[in-house]
């Protein structure tokens, strides 16, 4: 009998530390990102971008900088969706912006999450719906630029592409 709980609790406590490694159960991204620039700036370069990518044209040579639809804005909340282009899986994307340090600067929640609930593996779409949408407003190139993220908050963002997803 006790051997049987030891064991238990053996497979337990690596079942609970093989998960904890694991990363997300469904395709989906959490990005954290610092500028040295108001929320107001970014706002701008974000929506501005989403709107920019809303047709095919950005898709013609491959990659996936295009189908961006703007659901809502504000100053302090953004939410969009993107569209593969060639297999059509929708993901949702949000972005909470928060004014810190006398509001000369800006932090940043990001999210993308699949809308097919089967998704688990994504080679990293996600993560780039989102990065896509920071570098082609400029905004990696603006003052105190920082990302912070990881393969546990990203589905598979370490093997992504963003060139081509």
């Amino acid at each position: 009998m006790h051997l049987g709980r030891w064991f238990f609790a053996v497979l337990l406590t690596v079942g609970a530390s093989e998960l904890c490694h694991a990363g997300p159960l469904h395709a989906q991204c959490k990005v954290e990102w610092y500028f040295g620039v108001p929320c107001q700036v970014v706002y701008g370069s974000l929506v501005s971008q989403i709107k920019k990518w809303r047709t095919m044209a950005g898709c013609t040579m491959g990659g996936q900088r295009c189908l961006y639809k703007l659901q809502s804005a504000s100053v302090h909340f953004i939410a969009a969706k993107h569209t593969t282009p060639f297999k059509g899986y929708v993901d949702d994307i949000t972005f909470r912006l928060v004014s810190y340090h006398f509001f000369t600067c800006c932090h940043v929640s990001a999210m993308s999450i699949s809308e097919t609930w089967y998704a688990i593996k994504d080679h990293g779409t996600n993560y780039c719906n989102l990065y896509n949408l920071i570098e082609g407003s400029g905004l990696t190139e603006a003052r105190g630029y920082k990302e912070v993220t990881s393969d546990f908050l990203c589905t598979q963002r370490s093997s992504a592409n963003c060139t081509v997803y």
